[in-house]
């Protein structure tokens, strides 16, 4: 009883009243439907039970009824053929058998009432079950929906009592636009060479193109 008076309190009471009464509100929850299903498997295989034991006793006095009227018949046949010893028989057998269905009828009849009345606890049980999974997906949605808007709370907090955020991200831009300024005029200066120095950088070419080019004679005049 513990555990479906736990979930009808879940189920009964408002998510704001529920998250002030308990301090993890998604692992209770989850540990409440695993009790539940535990329980439910269990209370399922107790019905399967009963249900099967009905059905034992149906068969059973179905299969009297049958012998009942196969007697009956009987009786019937040996009386039209006049032996009315043998349907005095055949009536005897029968009264038996009546006696036994009497019997069987209430159990059966009452066995059936067990059955019914478990089969429909059941699907109340599972019923519960679905209508706290529901209620499990609103409670962690709003939990989680609540904990981002403090987490955001405290951030903005952080923001407005420690820095200016606008004065420091222009600061920022202050240095790196001031970075960029001395990147440009270093490389400006590297590659500002003087007249004098790009004539001989000049010279030094031409004397080594010259160098390769005799070099590939003297290799055309070797193979010739």
């Amino acid at each position: 009883m513990g555990i479906f008076t736990r979930i009808n309190d879940i189920i009964n009471s408002s998510i704001n009243d529920l998250l002030d009464q308990i301090e993890d509100p998604e692992r209770m929850i989850k540990q409440i439907i695993r009790e539940m299903e535990e329980n439910i498997a269990q209370a399922k295989e107790g019905v399967i039970d009963a249900i099967a034991s009905e059905k034992q006793l149906f068969k059973e006095l179905d299969s009297h009824r049958k012998q009942s009227e196969l007697w009956q018949q009987k009786a019937q046949t040996a009386l039209e053929a006049e032996k009315e010893d043998l349907a005095r028989s055949a009536l005897g057998r029968k009264r038996e058998i009546d006696a036994v269905i009497q019997n069987l009828e209430p159990a059966w009849t009452s066995a059936k009432t067990t059955s019914d009345r478990l089969k429909n606890q059941l699907r109340q049980l599972e019923n519960k079950l679905e209508e706290a999974k529901r209620k499990r997906t609103t409670l962690m949605a709003r939990q989680r929906a609540a904990e981002a808007q403090q987490q955001m709370g405290k951030t903005l907090d952080t923001f407005q009592t420690g820095l200016d955020a606008q004065t420091k991200f222009s600061r920022m831009e202050d240095k790196v636009s001031e970075m960029e300024s001395r990147t440009e005029a270093m490389a400006e200066l590297h590659n500002d060479s003087s007249p004098l120095e790009k004539e001989f950088l000049a010279l030094e070419m031409d004397q080594d193109i010259e160098a390769e080019l005799v070099a590939m004679r003297l290799k055309i005049k070797d193979k010739s």
